[in-house]
């Protein structure tokens, strides 16, 4: 029988794209995908009306359902949500759906086959990376180069925001994942090939979101004092 799945949406101040994202998404999963499934809106610490959107959206779509955190924090908010979920797969995407989502059956089809994680890159032979700026590709092919020397590891795209796993791989290493930030990204798969789990990594086609809402130069700050943590656990 096949895994059920539970996408998880974290949102922060996502009041404009929220809930034309989640009908597009919530639309594909009922034509192409027959297993059970649930998309979690993991809205953590917004202070527009997102939360609102995100109950009157669980109010009308029965596959769906809403977990809330004071405090910002897309780490926090996905932990928050797989240690309330049910589902047999954990996945989670961007709001803005920079991931082609026609690619979701493939991942599913890869953790049927055995691997714990499942992750898109946009680094590797295959993927295709539209409008993204030469500035955001330096810096995304720079930080690869940056923790796979830091951290020893074999995958090359960590920040993707476009990851499946199974739940008892991601509950073998959860409680070990410190951050509640964009860094959870980097230390889950930090964390999973460090306890000897399968990673597969699917190049993916992704389209840069103009509007995002990233801070480039605090989050390079933040993910390079993650790895120097990890460097230094590691090393202790």
């Amino acid at each position: 029988m096949d895994r059920s799945i539970d996408l998880v949406l974290p949102v922060y101040n996502e009041s404009k794209s929220l809930l034309s994202s989640f009908e597009k998404l919530y639309n594909f999963m009922e034509l192409h995908v027959s297993r059970d499934w649930i998309i979690t809106i993991a809205e953590n610490g917004s202070s527009d009306n997102t939360l609102d959107i995100a109950k009157t959206i669980q109010r009308k779509y029965k596959k769906s359902r809403v977990i809330s955190n004071e405090n910002p924090g897309k780490g926090l908010a996905l932990k928050n949500a797989w240690l309330t979920s049910n589902a047999e797969i954990f996945a989670y995407m961007d709001l803005d759906l920079s991931t082609d989502i026609e690619i979701i059956p493939r991942f599913l089809d890869e953790i049927d086959n055995g691997y714990d994680f499942v992750i898109g890159s946009r680094l590797i032979k295959g993927s295709k990376v539209i409008g993204r700026s030469l500035k955001r590709e330096i810096i995304s092919r720079s930080y690869s180069k940056i923790f796979r020397f830091f951290l020893s590891v074999n995958f090359y795209d960590a920040q993707c925001g476009f990851k499946f796993a199974k739940k008892e791989a991601v509950l073998k290493i959860l409680d070990n994942c410190k951050d509640e930030g964009w860094f959870f990204d980097t230390e889950i798969l930090y964390k999973a090939e460090k306890n000897n789990l399968s990673i597969c990594e699917l190049p993916v086609t992704w389209i840069d979101d103009p509007d995002s809402k990233v801070n480039i130069v605090s989050t390079i700050i933040k993910d390079l004092i993650g790895l120097v943590r990890l460097r230094l656990e590691k090393n202790g």
